[in-house]
């Protein structure tokens, strides 16, 4: 029945109503505050880099670049269950929801309701009796602020800024937890390989303690030789115990950033490779890659639509210096008997516009433009300041991965001499030419440069994947599908 009575308003209340909606919008082409411009940024000429590397692509599940079957397993499984992701998706979707609201607040609200009432009159008992009455309503109605000098469109663009930047959010929050993941397998891995270093140099001084003690119980050596060989056996067992804790304390960490529930922390195991070793070598930084690569970072660009946001937010406080419009109209039926609302011939309209503007305030208006301009030059300097933290992340990743390959050669280099050295001297020591102290010192030689390789490993590693981090993920060299457009004005990474 309603709609029937929306259908036959009269032309002419349709027409005026129609021609001040048309009026209000060809208002509304102007927009309050200052429109968004990126912030020029100093960007660098050239890109400073180690040694010169063979360019490889490298695609955007970085991680797959190491060659490890239980890596991609592990990331894959904290990609689902980790619940910081499942947090940061909760409020994305929170942002979305605010953004919903905003962009409705342009669109006019329409509204129905309906009322009963029952009245009585009151009575003189000398001259007439108290008349009981009925009132029933029911009725529509349209109402619109008119975005004159466009608050809500900047209240709009706000909300679109700020659901961006929680999208980004969730996208950085990702690629941390990859690289967490990454760094903590790593490490995990490094203290197996400690602890199967470990485990082998054990067996080898307990070989050799049993030998030395049938050589001292046959007076063959001194007791000195045999008391040297049995602390360093024990040495030796006494960092078996500490790597064992360590590595089910990274077990469980790596457990919990993968989302596992506490059952499968207590009763599950964490797969993994055999040995640091074994892991594949991630290519070098291909020549020719933008310095702008790393605006494509996400919590630059989170901190970039913030800065959005912001910078419409003064929009917004400066509007409350102006006056609002409000468009209201409502139509409806009217009876004084319930049971014949629909049926009655009496009909309502009405049709308001109402203006409201500011005179004075005591200066809450000018002060609520200084708190969105203070918000907006904090959202620049932090805008500002994530750019330079990516510069700086990925220079202390390059120049690390770079020493660390470098050491870790030399580690090498350092451990096949010390194991030759351990030769001669057990050779040496057999003949009676040696003393024990020279096969002690070869061995403590050999077992340390064993783990600093394993260390020098490690860092290499985990170097990569800040690397990884840095950039926003993996990268592609010019001309590779998917590959980031340098536009004419982007410096270049020259190595």
């Amino acid at each position: 029945m309603l709609e029937t009575l929306l259908a036959n308003m009269g032309r002419r209340r349709a027409f005026v109503f129609g021609s001040l909606a048309w009026g209000a919008l060809s208002l509304t082409a102007c927009t309050i505050g200052p429109d968004y411009r990126r912030p020029e940024v100093e960007l660098p000429s050239a890109w400073q880099s180690g040694a010169e590397a063979v360019a490889q692509p490298v695609t955007a599940d970085w991680w797959k670049t190491f060659g490890d079957a239980p890596l991609d397993a592990l990331i894959s499984e904290a990609l689902e269950h980790n619940q910081d992701l499942v947090a940061a998706a909760a409020r994305m979707d929170e942002a979305r929801a605010q953004a919903g609201i905003a962009r409705s607040m342009l669109l006019p609200q329409l509204s129905a309701g309906a009322s009963a009432m029952r009245s009585r009159t009151s009575s003189n008992p000398d001259e007439v009796p108290a008349k009981l009455g009925d009132l029933g309503t029911a009725g529509g109605m349209l109402s619109w602020e008119i975005d004159l000098w466009g608050k809500l469109r900047r209240l709009n663009e706000a909300a679109r800024a700020g659901y961006a930047a929680s999208r980004l959010d969730r996208d950085a929050t990702r690629l941390s937890i990859t690289a967490q993941v990454a760094d903590t397998y790593f490490q995990l891995v490094a203290i197996d390989t400690k602890l199967a270093i470990t485990q082998d140099t054990l067996r080898s001084r307990n070989d050799a303690l049993r030998i030395n003690q049938r050589r001292f119980e046959r007076g063959l050596i001194s007791e000195l030789d045999f008391r040297q060989a049995q602390a360093e056996a024990a040495s030796a067992k006494a960092e078996i115990p500490v790597l064992t804790q360590s590595m089910r304390e990274t077990e469980h960490a790596l457990g919990v950033l993968v989302g596992r529930t506490p059952r499968e922390l207590v009763e599950g195991r964490v797969a993994r490779a055999g040995v640091l070793t074994s892991l594949t070598a991630p290519p070098a930084i291909p020549e020719g890659l933008p310095s702008t690569l790393l605006i494509r970072r996400p919590d630059i660009q989170a901190a970039e639509q913030r800065l959005v946001a912001a910078n419409a937010r003064i929009g917004v406080a400066r509007a409350a210096y102006l006056p609002t419009i409000n468009l209201t109209s409502t139509l409806g039926i009217q009876s004084d008997a319930l049971n014949n609302l629909f049926a009655g011939p009496v009909r309502t309209w009405s049709f308001a516009a109402n203006l409201a503007a500011p005179i004075f305030d005591w200066g809450r208006t000018g002060a609520g433009v200084d708190v969105a301009t203070a918000q907006q030059r904090q959202a620049l300097a932090q805008y500002q300041s994530s750019i330079q933290i990516a510069f700086r992340e990925t220079l202390d990743a390059m120049s690390n991965r770079a020493t660390s390959s470098e050491r870790e050669a030399a580690l090498r280099m350092q451990l096949d001499a010390l194991q030759s050295t351990l030769k001669v001297a057990q050779l040496r020591y057999g003949g009676g030419y040696a003393a024990y102290l020279d096969v002690l010192d070869a061995q403590r030689g050999v077992y340390a440069a064993e783990l600093q390789v394993v260390d020098a490993r490690l860092v290499q590693l985990t170097a990569s994947v800040a690397l990884f981090k840095a950039l926003g993920g993996g990268w592609q060299a010019a001309g590779q599908a998917g590959a980031p457009e340098a536009r004419a004005d982007t410096p270049a990474i020259v190595r």
